[in-house]
């Protein structure tokens, strides 16, 4: 099975583009894939910090096949696939958004929170720390605001990984911005520190 499942889109990088070595199996430090969590789409994007800025190795979306697949088959596919970026790309860290929960919508949280277990779960299977944090967080590191909008963030991501246009899809967009969120902490505070000291 393909990372880039059909009708994904990687985005447009700087070149030339750094490609890992699928065979090394040692972890490049700092390494992190940040992860826009979803049970119809995941997005993707592995990001490694540079002296000149942080730079996308590969990004995209995990997209189980449309056709009626049950809640369990949709989590092994989205298991798979998260799978094997992790083989490929060795990352040190993985971080994700937290599920946050609405009063008018708590189904949506709790099949959320399936697709979160099993992110963590594959990421627990090769002893990758996992790290969250809060939506609110993740935009005002890329921003300075904690309200920021879709386009904003998208316009934000694009100038901080040096990208010739927006990435695209939105679920992309977001998983480039967790994962630069993660950089930024870890650079603040020296270290590959968790949200607030709360490691999932």
């Amino acid at each position: 099975m393909p990372r880039m499942a059909t009708g994904s889109r990687k985005l447009n990088l700087p070149t030339p583009l750094k490609v890992a070595d699928p065979t090394s199996s040692i972890r490049v430090a700092r390494r992190v894939v940040g992860i826009d969590p979803g049970l119809n789409v995941t997005g993707y994007a592995v990001v490694e910090p540079e002296s000149r800025g942080a730079y996308v190795l590969e990004a995209g979306v995990i997209r189980p096949p449309s056709n009626g697949k049950s809640l369990g088959a949709r989590l092994a596919y989205l298991h798979r696939g998260l799978e094997e970026v992790l083989v490929a790309f060795t990352p040190e860290a993985l971080a994700l958004e937290r599920v946050h929960s609405h009063i008018k919508f708590p189904k949506t949280a709790l099949l959320m929170s399936h697709a979160r277990g099993v992110i963590v779960l594959a990421a627990a299977e090769r002893e990758i720390p996992v790290f969250g944090y809060a939506a609110t967080r993740i935009k005002k590191s890329l921003t300075g605001s904690g309200r920021a909008p879709k386009e904003q963030m998208q316009h934000a991501v694009m100038t901080e990984l040096r990208l010739s246009r927006l990435p695209e899809p939105h679920d992309v967009a977001d998983a480039c911005a967790v994962a630069l969120c993660h950089l930024a902490i870890a650079r603040n505070c020296g270290i590959l520190a968790t949200d607030e000291g709360d490691e999932d």
